[in-house]
């Protein structure tokens, strides 16, 4: 028995010994190669087996990446959102930080297409009423259905606020003080739609103010019945 337990030890300590050395060895076969060599594709490179020494160059046998040439940029499953528009847009530079909200309002014309304007503005109406109205209001007063239900106040008017095309995209796309942002919600190009709507419901309100109200005398028109009245009186 002790002289069996003797062998054994003189077994281990010799295999332990073997197994030091100097010299480099090819590794052995792997049993889960891509458990030791991950794959982690890049968007619009070939997939191939670089990852894998063994195996540089050899083509990758995923099937599905067979049937698109051995590219990783494939089409999207049936029934994903499309994050793109017909008209691209180059991404908003400007960060969310004050300096650069300032910086926003220097912007006073979207990369919109002037030739879809109507459309633009239509779709505009539309994503404003399903995403900004519920506070701001129909016509930007800021009288929303949560300001009217006494849940929420302070929502100031389009008005009151020195804002421009530039300003509106930027706070849609960061969100301002107790505003979230709406960047996952809308479109880089839905965005501009309804910063181009915003800014033409405050010009159309604008417009609105100032016009005298139905039956209401304007200053001209009161001092020529004056004029008038002192003439007849004279005469």
């Amino acid at each position: 028995m002790k002289r069996g337990i003797l062998y054994l030890l003189l077994i281990g300590v010799t295999v332990s010994l073997s197994s030091c050395s100097d010299k480099k060895r090819s590794p052995s076969i792997v049993f889960m190669p891509d458990m030791y060599y991950p794959v982690a594709y890049d968007p619009y490179t070939e997939a191939d087996f670089e990852y894998w020494p063994e195996r540089n160059g050899e083509k990758s046998n995923v099937p599905l990446f067979g049937e698109h040439h051995q590219m990783t940029a494939l089409w999207p499953v049936e029934g994903s959102v499309a994050r793109t528009d017909e008209q691209m847009i180059l991404p908003w530079e400007l960060k969310n930080t004050l300096e650069d909200y300032n910086k926003s309002k220097a912007i006073t014309v979207s990369p919109l297409d002037p030739a879809n304007r109507k459309k633009d503005l239509e779709r505009g109406e539309k994503l404003y009423g399903q995403t900004c109205a519920v506070c701001h209001g129909a016509e930007g007063d800021g009288q929303g259905s949560i300001v009217q239900s006494k849940a929420y106040s302070g929502v100031p008017t389009y008005a009151e606020r020195e804002i421009t095309l530039g300003s509106v995209y930027h706070v849609i796309m960061y969100g301002k003080n107790a505003m979230g942002s709406y960047a996952p919600q809308l479109t880089p190009v839905d965005r501009w739609r309804v910063a181009e709507y915003v800014i033409n419901l405050r010009a159309k309100n604008s417009l609105n103010a100032a016009a005298p109200a139905p039956g209401a005398e304007t200053p001209a028109t009161t001092a020529t019945a004056e004029t008038t009245t002192d003439n007849t009186n004279q005469q």
